[in-house]
């Protein structure tokens, strides 16, 4: 944090401050798994979505610097970091590869 430039050190701040609400995350993750989910499962899922959005975050800054841009990020920033993500770590959301269905086998 020695080596953070003021303007890195306030959104570190931001960052450090803020928390996915966990009733929210909580209820998302029911819907998506159709069963319900312990608190402390929500606030591990919470941890870990904050994680992946500053990550996202970095990579639309380095996006949005790259290209000799500034102000807010665009839709355009996180789309493309999104994308550069998904190239480095593979598919995001599964552990492993989906397998389409297979039509037709005999």
């Amino acid at each position: 944090m020695d080596n953070f430039t003021p303007e890195q050190y306030d959104r570190f701040e931001a960052y450090r401050r803020h928390a996915l609400p966990k009733q929210a995350v909580r209820k998302v993750v029911q819907q998506a798994l159709g069963q319900q989910v312990s608190q402390p499962i929500a606030q591990i899922i919470a941890g870990f979505s904050k994680v992946f959005v500053g990550e996202i975050i970095e990579k639309a800054r380095a996006v949005q610097s790259r290209r000799g841009e500034s102000g807010p990020l665009s839709p355009d920033h996180l789309r493309e970091a999104y994308r550069i993500y998904q190239q480095e770590t593979g598919r995001v959301g599964a552990a492993r590869p989906l397998r389409a269905k297979r039509l037709f086998v005999r």
